[in-house]
């Protein structure tokens, strides 16, 4: 395929034999699901199942509300409402296999092969075939290599599925790590039928209004530090629980952190329902500060210019232990 490894194209041909020779095939991408993830999903299951495949696409936190108009069918299924057994299972979007949640991987025990696709270069290479290519950046990038090489059918909303997931996971085509593959395959898309106008609305400018509620609670405790290099805020449960937030809801909006001038790094710390803290971390300069090394540090991981982790303990302890970890780097390069 064009620009693409040759390591990339060989796991592509195993990958292409697993499934060849399946019967039932389940997918998931990780919890709390992204564009990327979603659409990733949705796209390689609707392009198996139009080739005759026997496929379950699920995840742990089922779709979000935000995404509902890539899945009028419904085919996305909660994890916790699905049985197995299945031959193989497809992991998507996922660094760590623990982040495709508990249900999800009680459905993968079992399965003759796990496979691994994802673009994130801390990937743990968990699967029986992994391919990963830290150089895309999408998920949805390697699906639609995987479906062009393999010739598989590209049903219309397995096409609207995959322009939605490089859009979103380039932030719509304009982060550091857009390549000219992925305009050539959004330009490829567009042909095929994706109406951009329709697509970009339904995934930018149809948001509940409980979203814009959370952003302005999130403003209200907005934080600035390491001489204004750093902007930071924190969702604890109380916020969340007040609010009625729903999975989704928080997609994205660390943006308006990394988007403020001066900001080198932003940092989102978010209280769950199990005491642990999720983290999310933006970088503008991947030289200054490499958010992956810094998430390492706390058992997580990603790209350079956007990471994450999930850490147990109180939140104002981790959101300590992290913007600490962040000045130390912006001042003395000290991962």
């Amino acid at each position: 395929m064009i620009g693409m490894r040759e390591e990339i194209v060989r796991s592509f041909v195993a990958i292409g034999d697993a499934v060849a020779t399946a019967r039932t095939i389940v997918i998931a991408s990780h919890t709390r699901p992204d564009g990327d993830a979603v659409g990733s999903a949705l796209a390689l299951g609707r392009s198996l199942l139009a080739a005759g495949k026997d496929v379950t696409i699920v995840n742990e936190d089922g779709l979000p509300e935000t995404y509902g108009f890539l899945d009028p069918e419904g085919l996305l299924k909660r994890s916790n409402g699905v049985s197995g057994p299945f031959d193989i299972a497809i992991a998507l979007d996922t660094a760590n296999k623990e982040r495709l949640g508990a249900h999800t991987l009680g459905l993968f025990e079992n399965v003759r092969c796990l496979i691994n696709i994802d673009h994130h270069v801390s990937n743990e290479s968990y699967g029986d075939i992994n391919c990963i290519d830290g150089a895309s950046p999408a998920a949805g990038q390697m699906i639609f290599e995987y479906i062009r090489q393999h010739d598989l059918p590209l049903p219309d909303l397995a096409r609207d599925a995959l322009f939605v997931a490089i859009s979103t996971d380039t932030g719509s085509f304009q982060y550091p790590a857009t390549t000219a593959r992925s305009y050539e395959i959004g330009a490829e898309l567009i042909k095929a039928g994706a109406d951009v106008g329709a697509l970009s609305s339904k995934t930018y400018d149809n948001f509940p209004l409980r979203r814009l509620l959370v952003l302005r609670e999130l403003l209200e405790v907005l934080k600035l530090g390491s001489r204004d290099r750093i902007a930071s805020w924190s969702l604890t449960l109380e916020m969340k629980h007040r609010l009625g937030m729903q999975p989704g809801d928080t997609e994205n909006l660390i943006d308006h952190l990394r988007g403020l001038k001066g900001v080198v790094v932003a940092a989102f710390f978010e209280e769950l329902n199990d005491g642990s803290v999720r983290i999310s971390l933006r970088s503008k300069s991947g030289e200054m500060a490499d958010v992956c090394r810094i998430c390492q540090r706390f058992a997580g991981g990603g790209h350079r210019l956007a990471s994450g982790a999930r850490v147990e303990g109180a939140l104002s302890d981790i959101e300590t232990q992290v913007l600490k970890r962040i000045d130390l780097v912006l001042e003395n390069g000290e991962y």
